[in-house]
């Protein structure tokens, strides 16, 4: 790319000897380093960890190139360069912008409320056969992610495709001197993105200033609020819609079942296009890829040919339980690099000490050098650590063959022309304790790979947004003080949500301490890989060997358990093992009685066997403004305990006592740490909940549709009694996957195609039945949502007079888990 002298320039700095290292990548995210020796890290500033906390744990791993805006001791870090500018972010869109400035090719630059992504990805299924595109990873739209995403121009590129996000005014300035787009698209004006704005015009105004040096827009016409903004522009405009003065006329749109015909005249060049989507927004979005395909000079019969082809942007990383304890990675809905690397991150975050798998498919893009790309595609793998590579295609059985044997790489490789060829041969692979990345282009069909791999489950599903549960961590993160630490509860196999898969997320997102219940617990976590600092809340006697084996730390709440502790840690000749002191306050369910304190603290005064890692307590009603004076006495009985214990002992320990609801309504109760649980999950009070994100959908499929008369029953007893001709739906869960029978005869209900269907009679073991009646257009294996988005867990436990928690913890283990990340 760029040599480091190169970039010093860029950024304006001068009088400090730079070596002339080309440097190929650049780093914002500490966790994601793969080449240190030709990566650049810029030590941007969060709002809860700075990037400069950071520089040692890359110097570490062999990182020597940093922009900085503090002062670093040069004399710690032999050998690293300090590029010391005054805004880290700031200089990060310089260097980006000074980098596209390099390039005099089309730059199409993409903002909108909704679609900005369909739209980019299905321009980039259109045109890649005639063009050599660069294009945004993923929906990497943001102030960082834009930058991140022009850096990767090439000079082969002769397209480039970048999304830009913004969510509050005063901020697309920065990415269009970035972007620098020579045609400009708007995809819609919605209700997306703006809490920052007073009104969608004021939105809308910002989005446009993308487009102030663009040769042309192109835009809805139809759509009043664009057409009336967009005509303020001095940018010449390509309307599309359904006025006959417009570039693109649309003259008809024909939906059916199977799909839909827009009919077009394009300068007189009237023609149809067929696609199977039917809903709104896709046909909006095709039409708006059309456009610019049209204005690109591409001939309206390929587009034709090539509509029909267009494949579901899946923005997905699903990640699934494999047969013999092996993990299954599936994004298998486009191939190159970019989405390669993404892919690769996750399969790092995912494989939690398992041996590393990729299968993997030719890479359909045309134009630029192939064999560079194979070669690249090859570096990746090393620098991810594949340990073995199934390639599939003609490409992988030639070119990437050719490269694997040049480089007398030590990846285990295997190379077939067809999927069916590989299929064929899957008796010879033994897979056994490996995280799988299954990666091809549509045309491979890779999900009879996936399904083959797959640990086999029934058809109903809780599906765990990672995504959502790393939001919902870093919002209640940037409540806190920046010192202060924080534990999560993943405790009852995470709420429901899988304790290992959970804690790697966490563990990759640098969470500081775990929680759980039970021993069991922990030792599975650890078995996974994790080696966060673990509590067990409950360790029992019979367990302690486990605890200690597995570096687990007891929470001790009586001194019979103290005593039983200490003695097992004497005859294991360990010293100073962690534990933790629970205090009664006021939950009274286990603690060392405030009375005992002083007893506990001679106890504790040089005991070589125990070291007090924290002292904490369970706040009994948090989250109910009635009970705001108790939960302070709660907190001041343990402030004082807490006191008693570190006067005696003599050395500092955590203290911690608030709850999730407690973080959002008791900034005070931060104390040294926090303790965070159902939150993680979208679930708190009324103050924070609309800044969190619902992390799990429990869904299942319809079994049969059945057509009842007036005055049937349905299901045991006969309770459920159809007040007119009906429609019942069988759904494929019942109480033994978790789903109660409080909610049976109208309690619950259901989402179907959007639309409530209620409980009818009695809810079964292994079924359920709904009445659909009102519902049109449902089928025999279509989804049913039993809770997450449009239908709360809460509204579920309300139903039945319970709490989210026993909603959650009590889905069925037979109930498959299905993650996946964007």
């Amino acid at each position: 790319m760029h040599t480091l002298q190169d970039i010093a320039g860029a950024l304006g700095l001068s009088g400090q000897p730079i070596p002339r290292i080309s440097i190929y990548t650049l780093l914002t995210d500490s966790r994601k380093l793969v080449n240190p020796e030709s990566s650049l890290f810029f030590a941007l500033p969060g709002p809860r960890r700075d990037g400069h906390l950071f520089i040692p744990e890359l110097y570490k791993a062999g990182l020597r190139y940093f922009v900085v805006s503090e002062k670093i001791n040069a004399k710690n870090y032999p050998g690293g360069i300090f590029l010391t500018v005054d805004n880290v972010l700031t200089a990060l869109q310089k260097l980006a912008a000074f980098h596209r400035s390099k390039f005099d090719i089309e730059v199409i630059g993409i903002t909108g409320s909704n679609g900005k992504t369909i739209v980019k990805e299905w321009l980039y299924q259109l045109l890649q056969a005639n063009k050599t595109i660069v294009r945004s990873p993923k929906s990497y739209n943001s102030q960082i992610g834009v930058p991140l995403s022009v850096w990767e121009i090439e000079p082969e590129n002769d397209l480039a495709i970048f999304e830009a996000g913004i969510s509050q005014p005063g901020e697309m300035q920065q990415l269009r001197d970035i972007i620098q787009p020579t045609i400009g698209v708007i995809t819609n004006i919605g209700s997306a993105h703006s809490e920052g704005f007073k009104n969608n015009t004021e939105k809308l105004k910002e989005k446009l200033l993308l487009f102030k040096n663009s040769r042309i827009v192109i835009a809805n016409g139809d759509d009043p609020l664009i057409k009336e903004q967009v005509d303020q522009l001095a940018t010449p405009v390509f309307y599309w819609g359904s006025n006959k003065s417009f570039e693109l006329e649309v003259n008809s749109i024909k939906k059916k079942s199977t799909g839909t015909r827009i009919n077009l005249n394009y300068q007189g060049d009237k023609f149809s296009i067929q696609t199977s989507f039917t809903d709104a927004a896709s046909i909006e979005n095709i039409v708006t890829a059309c456009a610019v395909a049209l204005y690109l000079k591409i001939d309206s019969q390929i587009l034709q040919e090539r509509i029909p082809l267009l494949q579901p942007v899946n923005m997905r990383l699903e990640f699934k339980k494999g047969n013999n304890n092996c993990i299954l990675i599936n994004d298998s809905y486009s191939t190159d690099i970019d989405s390669l690397s993404i892919a690769l991150h996750f399969l790092q975050q995912q494989a939690k000490g398992l041996q590393k798998t990729v299968i993997l498919s030719d890479f359909l893009q045309t134009g630029g050098d192939t064999e560079l790309l194979y070669r690249n595609i090859l570096e990746q793998l090393q620098k991810h650590k594949i340990v073995r590579l199934i390639g599939i295609g003609e490409k992988m059985q030639s070119v990437m063959h050719a490269w694997v044997t040049a480089k007398k790489t030590k990846i285990d490789h295997h190379f077939f022309l067809s999927t069916s060829d590989f299929i064929q041969h899957l008796h010879s692979f033994s897979f056994k304790d490996e995280a799988i990345l299954i990666k091809g282009g549509r045309v491979f069909e890779f999900e009879q790979i996936a399904s083959l791999l797959e640990q086999k489950a029934h058809q109903t599903i809780l599906e765990i947004n990672l995504n959502a549960i790393a939001h919902n961590y870093k919002t209640f993160q940037q409540m806190l003080e920046p010192a202060t630490k924080v534990m999560v509860m993943v405790k009852a196999f995470a709420y429901g949500s899988g304790g290992t898969e959970v804690a790697g997320l966490l563990q990759y997102h640098k969470a500081d301490y775990l929680g759980v219940a039970y021993a069991d617990e922990g030792v599975e976590i650890r078995k996974a890989g994790i080696s966060i600092p673990i509590m067990v809340l409950n360790p029992e006697p019979n367990a302690f060997d486990a605890i200690t084996e597995h570096l687990l730390e007891p929470d001790l709440f009586s001194f019979e358990q103290l005593d039983a502790f200490e003695k097992h840690i004497q005859q294991s000749g360990l010293k100073h093992y962690p534990v933790h002191i629970e205090i009664e306050t006021g939950m009274n369910r286990l603690g060392f009685a405030i009375n005992d304190v002083q007893a506990l603290a001679q106890r504790l005064k040089n005991n070589s066997s125990l070291k007090v890692q924290s002292v904490f307590s369970h706040l009994a009603a948090s989250e109910d403004v009635v009970e705001d004076a108790f939960t302070l006495h709660q907190y001041n009985l343990l402030q004082r305990a807490a006191e008693e214990l570190r006067e005696t002992i003599g050395y500092a320990f955590l203290t911690h006592i608030a709850n999730s609801s407690a973080i959002a309504r008791f900034p005070k109760l931060q104390m040294d740490m926090v303790r965070l649980g159902i939150g993680l999950y979208g679930i708190a009070g009324k103050k924070v909940a609309k800044k969190l994100q619902p992390a799990l959908t429990l869904k299942s499929t319809i079994a049969q549709l059945k057509q009842i008369q007036k005055g049937e029953t349905v299901s045991y007893n006969r309770r459920g009694v159809a007040t007119q001709k009906s429609t019942i739906a069988t759904v494929r869960i019942g109480y033994a996957d978790g789903y109660s029978r409080r909610l049976s005869n109208g309690v619950g209900y259901m989402l179907v195609h959007g639309k409530k269907a209620p409980v009818i009679g009695t809810v079964c073991m292994d079924m359920v039945m709904i009445d659909v009646t009102h519902i049109k257009g449902v089928k025999e294996g279509d989804d049913v949502i039993v809770f997450g988005n449009g239908l709360p867990v809460e509204e579920l436990a309300r139903a039945i007079g319970t709490i989210p928690y026993e909603i959650m913890t009590g889905i069925s283990q037979r109930v498959k888990r299905v993650y996946w990340s964007e």
